[in-house]
């Protein structure tokens, strides 16, 4: 007969483990993340993949179990992670967790060599025989190379002390067959960040998750939300995190974790070798984009950063770009200037246009000869390798202060543009004796915080469309979008 008396649901935070400089477990780190998650969790984790357990040994991961026990104070449920490749060690694990104080164990399906499905039941049923407490299987094919077999789970829920399954894999057809087959013997619990809503829906009883020690009272909303049958609100509240969780799931999970909590100040350092911080699994884009969404959820302040439009006059504008109000008297050279958008995503651009044999075609050559650091110009394209003609250069007005910021301006600012200066061209307001006798300059505006790349690339398009209509047709046209 089960235990039904020990029954998984709600929120539980698969634990990083902090470690100090030279690596050693940090245990006064350890002690204040499960602090920090305590408050809104109906769980911990230790010791599972987000806790690096393949680069603990088998002391220090007992030694992470008893410091989350005793932290913890029989307040929540203490579920370790005990998994190992071999049966022998995996038993080990498990018996000194339950030495440790741990209320269940969660052990991951055996990796590197794959035994057969007979070889996997013996491993679960071992381990499950060698303790008194409950045990968790563990399904993650992304790092195991291999599935749980569902057959084996459907067999392996008929052991007393087996009582749940965590499936990190996303499947959710994998997931839903597991709650067909077992569901009314064990809990079933998502272990996969992108898609806690409709595993929930499908009748999942809570989820384990590397991104519940970052934004756990979120989970708890959404959890309470899909209880109440408020689908809606659970829709909001995951799209509200979907980013976070793809990031934390597709960009090395523990080391984007870390790299999120160290920004809100629940320092838990750097992973282990040959994880990096940043720079390997995580990039410093990906990592910026990981502190946008933590400020979006007020997880850590906003940068104060505003941004003015400018209110020089358009003709002392270009000087930066080597271009003076006299040499924009020079016969044949158009300006034109457009904003389009709202916030972040906001597009003001300001465009000179002039003969190649002229001030605007030898600003146009320095700015690629000589590019300013921070404010790199670049030519517009259509697609890899398609310059637009009139061939145009696009220059950022704000200096790009990390890879994030650039491919803002060099991803759909730079498709934008170039599709604006063919399009304006195509409806005839550019000559089209222009295409190889002139040049066109865009000084392009983008808020420093800008974002959501789809309207980014409305906006630059608007904006450019607008700029080069005002320069050639007239501002009466351009406010009229001719």
């Amino acid at each position: 007969m089960k235990n039904d008396q020990f029954r998984l649901k709600g929120v539980l935070p698969a634990l990083v483990t902090p470690f100090a400089a030279d690596e050693s477990i940090n245990e006064q780190g350890l002690r204040s993340l499960v602090h920090h998650v305590l408050p809104n969790v109906d769980g911990v984790v230790p010791c599972g993949t987000t806790g690096e357990f393949v680069y603990l040994n088998p002391d220090e991961q007992k030694r992470v179990v008893e410091i989350v026990v005793d932290e913890v104070a029989g307040r929540v449920p203490v579920i370790a992670g005990t998994g190992a490749s071999s049966t022998r060690q995996a038993v080990q694990l498990a018996r000194q967790a339950q030495e440790a104080g741990a209320n269940a164990v969660l052990v991951v399906t055996p990796f590197f060599l794959h035994p057969s499905d007979k070889g996997i039941y013996q491993h679960f049923y071992e381990v499950a025989r060698a303790v008194d407490i409950p045990v968790i299987l563990y399904n993650i094919p992304q790092v195991v190379d291999a599935y749980l077999p569902r057959t084996v789970i459907e067999d392996l829920a008929d052991i007393p002390n087996i009582v749940a399954l965590k499936d990190s894999s996303g499947n959710l057809t994998y997931t839903m067959e597991v709650l067909e087959l077992a569901g009314d013997r064990i809990d079933v619990l998502i272990g996969h960040d992108e898609v806690v809503l409709p595993a929930l829906a499908g009748g999942c009883s809570g989820m384990i998750l590397a991104s519940a020690q970052v934004f756990p009272e979120v989970w708890q909303k959404l959890y309470s939300a899909v209880l109440a049958g408020d689908l809606a609100s659970a829709r909001s509240l995951q799209m509200s995190v979907q980013k976070l969780a793809r990031i934390f799931c597709r960009h090395g999970g523990g080391v984007a974790v870390k790299v999120a909590l160290n920004m809100m100040g629940v320092q838990v350092g750097a992973p282990r070798r040959p994880l990096m911080k940043q720079g390997g699994v995580l990039i410093n884009e990906v990592a910026a984009e990981i502190r946008l969404e933590l400020e979006k959820l007020g997880k850590v302040p906003a940068p104060d950063i505003s941004v003015v439009e400018p209110q020089t006059p358009l003709e002392e504008r270009f000087v930066e770009i080597g271009l003076s109000p006299e040499a924009l008297q020079t016969e044949g050279v158009q300006i034109g200037t457009a904003a389009y958008g709202e916030g972040f995503e906001r597009v003001h651009i300001d465009v000179v246009a002039g003969p190649k044999a002229g001030p605007v075609g030898t600003a146009w050559a320095l700015q690629l000869t000589y590019p300013r650091h921070g404010y790199e110009a670049l030519t517009a394209i259509l697609e890899p390798n398609l310059t637009v003609r009139p061939a145009t250069l696009i220059v950022p007005v704000f200096e790009l202060k990390n890879l994030r910021q650039a491919n803002m301006v060099y991803g759909p600012t730079q498709s934008a543009v170039g599709k604006a200066v063919v399009d304006v061209l195509a409806k005839g307001h550019l000559p089209q004796d222009l295409m190889e006798s002139q040049v066109i300059m865009a000084r392009v505006m983008i808020h420093p915080r800008a974002l959501n790349r789809h309207t980014l690339y409305q906006n630059a398009y608007e904006a450019m469309a607008n700029a080069l209509r005002q320069a050639f047709v007239g501002a009466a046209t351009a406010a009229n979008g001719a």
